[in-house]
């Protein structure tokens, strides 16, 4: 009986989850809505830490280099939506880059911490204009605040994950069995 109510609590949570989704950032465009965006959507949040993740299996600069060159370089991308500079295929840019980075990490990839940067740099454009395309004009800078401490905090747990997780399984196995998990929820985000 017990286990049977623990099933229907989690499908019941489960199911609430799209209704948190985000603070409108028309309605709020404030510090704890930009802090709250990045933390309700799946996209965001397993991207954010497979950065990490990903800077962790590379160890050495690339701890600090990828995920500071994808928080500055989404705040570019953040800034040309705020002022009306488009790009193409913001959306499936999003989703492809929550694939490729869970492929990334799943292969274990070892480039460089300056290749590594640039590529995460890529998906940071797409992601920081999807949120400023998403803010519309209101409270840019607060919202821009709290979304880009929220990102470098996911940035760091995954990190700091991905590094418990090479102490548990004597290597980076696990790490890369997550990696495969993000790109398949990647896959099943673009496909629904």
């Amino acid at each position: 009986m017990k286990k049977q109510i623990l099933i229907a609590a989690a499908a019941l949570a489960a199911s609430a989850v799209p209704a948190f989704a985000h603070l409108d950032p028309m309605a709020h465009g404030s510090l704890m809505a930009g802090l709250s965006h990045p933390l309700f959507g799946g996209d965001h949040i397993v991207a954010m830490l497979a950065v990490g993740l990903w800077a962790g299996e590379i160890g050495g600069r690339a701890r600090w280099a990828v995920p500071a060159a994808f928080v500055a370089t989404m705040a570019i991308g953040f800034a040309l939506a705020v002022i009306g500079v488009g790009l193409p295929f913001v959306e499936p840019a999003v989703l492809a880059s929550v694939i490729a980075l869970g492929l990334i990490v799943a292969i274990a990839v070892r480039l460089d911490a300056t290749k590594a940067a640039a590529i995460v740099a890529i998906f940071a454009l797409f992601h920081g204009h999807a949120h400023g395309g998403e803010l519309g004009a209101a409270g840019a800078l607060p919202f821009a605040a709290g979304f880009i401490i929220a990102t470098a905090l996911l940035h760091v747990a995954g990190i700091v994950f991905g590094m418990a997780l090479a102490r548990l399984s004597g290597g980076g196995s696990l790490a890369r069995l997550l990696g495969g998990i993000t790109a398949l929820a990647g896959a099943a985000l673009m496909l629904g």
